[in-house]
């Protein structure tokens, strides 16, 4: 039997990340539609139609993120876009883990070429591979993003739900190099979660102010994990082939205002790369780019 299909329209907003907090709210979180009940995927795939690549928000994104000016999106500019996808499937009434509180923990993304400005792009997303891991479940979200009916831009991301783990048997997860980081310190602000919250749509309270933080057991607020990889990716930008994946494992959190210093190191296929806590090293993420 072929999965359901369900298009959405727009790009989430208050009311999505409204219905990702219910879940989150004692009493609340046990009513019928909002209880989860951490059952299996829905057989379900989202979509989102005729996205135009725009050069405003395609420059407000850059900004935010370190990319130059250029008459392509950066690559993981279509995350943004497929982005309330994510947000409509997880608070969708038959998936079974609440939004608030899952963890992403890895994210691949696959550009098959650069998507110009000017562009139209179609998303479809489909959630699959739930499985124990080393901490929890995990499960992917998979987005594949297309102009016609060519495929241009695909992405993998992982999400966690913390809990018993399979120590022996359960899924450690990506195995990626170390990197020293020799490279320049960046000096995150304190309203970054904001400012990519709002090219992004991810408004999610981790990252916003301390007080929204601490309510989820968050001491500070946290930089998103999809900035510090677009932000890396800009650091490579000049030195990455037109068709391309970037595969990264997010590690630590960044907590705002804070430093982070990047790495790379040139490989055979491409780049190893990471962010670390600049005084004690300890990785905010690592990764590696390879050509498609």
């Amino acid at each position: 039997m072929a999965a359901a299909v369900k298009t959405i329209q727009g790009g989430g907003g208050l009311g999505t990340m409204l219905k990702a907090a219910l879940p989150a709210v004692p009493g609340v979180n046990q009513i019928p539609g909002v209880k989860k009940s951490g059952g299996a995927l829905p057989d379900l795939e989202l979509r989102r139609e005729d996205v135009p690549v725009t050069r405003a928000e395609v420059d407000r994104y850059a900004a935010v993120c370190g990319f130059p000016t250029k008459d392509v999106a950066p690559v993981p500019y279509l995350h943004m876009l497929a982005f309330p996808l994510h947000m409509a499937l997880m608070t969708d009434p038959s998936f079974p883990f609440p939004a608030i509180g899952s963890v992403h923990l890895e994210n691949t993304i696959k550009q098959h070429r650069p998507v110009a400005i000017g562009e139209v792009v179609s998303f479809g997303l489909r959630a699959d591979n739930l499985r124990a891991s080393t901490k929890g479940r995990a499960w992917d979200m998979n987005v594949t993003a297309t102009v016609g009916d060519e495929v241009v831009w695909e992405s993998v991301s992982t999400y966690l739900r913390v809990g018993k783990g399979d120590k022996e048997n359960g899924d450690p997860g990506m195995s990626l190099a170390p990197v020293e980081a020799k490279g320049p310190v960046w000096s995150l602000p304190e309203n970054l979660g904001r400012s990519y919250g709002a090219v992004s749509g991810d408004r999610n309270p981790i990252h916003l102010h301390p007080l929204t933080a601490k309510a989820l057991g968050f001491p500070r607020h946290i930089a998103h994990g999809m900035w510090s990889k677009a932000r890396c990716i800009a650091a490579l930008e000049n030195r990455l082939p037109d068709a391309v994946q970037v595969e990264v494992a997010f590690k630590k959190p960044i907590f705002l205002p804070g430093k982070a210093q990047f790495g790379a190191d040139q490989t055979d296929t491409g780049w190893n790369f990471t962010l670390v806590n600049p005084k004690s090293g300890a990785p905010h993420l690592l990764g590696r780019t390879s050509s498609l």
